[in-house]
């Protein structure tokens, strides 16, 4: 019988990702870790899932460019079977500053990343998984924030907005899929210990987080494995906030 067990995780390399594809394949899943620039990291990510007797391969993509997604998914099922599922984790954080003192340019970049790029991947998935294109069905989890019903700490609110975009995807796709055997969950942290968190973090989550603490990325992808698992088998179209109580 083929295997499906190849979950693809954007973004892989570092911080949440890497946890999700170090959880993940704790979980038994073979993991195709999605990097854009930093080859060195998500070779360590793989490196430590191989140690542990994992499967894993690192790839590169922007997956803000569709032949590259289209690349990424076909080389991933290619070296590690059947597609599974898909984690929507890469992300940027964008220029730290008001609206408007942003640059258009930089906004575009913002919105390819951070929104086209979750689309596109979706699309691969679901035209991987879905039983209407002759698939097993799946699951996708998208890794939103917080931050799109906060509206983010200041100087964040671009971000924030993809955010919320990430979230009217997951409760529309999840309706779209929902008959087609493909769940679409999504994670919503809060603050977390990564290199994208402000350098006065451990101060904001001591004044704005009711648990007194910032949050680690492991617990993120506890959640994330959840969803993806079969206890998790009627669960669709939510956002699960992983946030301290923020």
């Amino acid at each position: 019988m083929e295997t499906r067990d190849l979950v693809v995780v954007t973004g892989g390399s570092r911080g949440i990702g890497a946890a999700v594809c170090r959880g993940l394949a704790a979980r038994g899943h073979a993991v195709a870790v999605n990097y854009a620039g930093n080859a060195e990291a998500a070779d360590a990510v793989v490196d430590a899932v191989v140690a542990d007797g994992g499967r894993a391969r690192a790839i590169a993509a922007d997956i803000a460019d569709e032949r590259q997604v289209a690349a990424l998914f076909e080389q991933a099922e290619a070296e590690l079977g059947a597609l599974a599922g898909l984690v929507n984790n890469a992300g940027i954080l964008g220029e730290a500053r008001p609206l408007d003192e942003q640059d258009a340019h930089a906004l575009e970049r913002l919105l390819a990343v951070n929104v086209l790029g979750p689309l596109l991947c979706c699309r691969a998935a679901v035209r991987r998984l879905s039983t209407r294109h002759g698939g097993q069905g799946g699951a996708i989890v998208n890794i939103s924030s917080v931050a799109a019903r906060t509206g983010g700490i200041y100087g964040t609110v671009a971000y924030a907005a993809t955010k919320g975009a990430v979230e009217s995807l997951t409760r529309g796709l999840a309706n779209e899929v929902a008959r087609e055997g493909v769940r679409v969950n999504a994670v919503a942290p809060g603050l977390i210990a990564t290199d994208m968190s402000p350098a006065d973090v451990d101060r904001l989550a001591e004044s704005g987080v009711p648990m007194g603490r910032v949050g680690r990325p492991e617990e993120i992808a506890e959640a994330v494995g959840w969803l993806m698992s079969p206890a998790a088998g009627y669960v669709t179209g939510t956002t699960m906030t992983v946030s301290g109580g923020r």
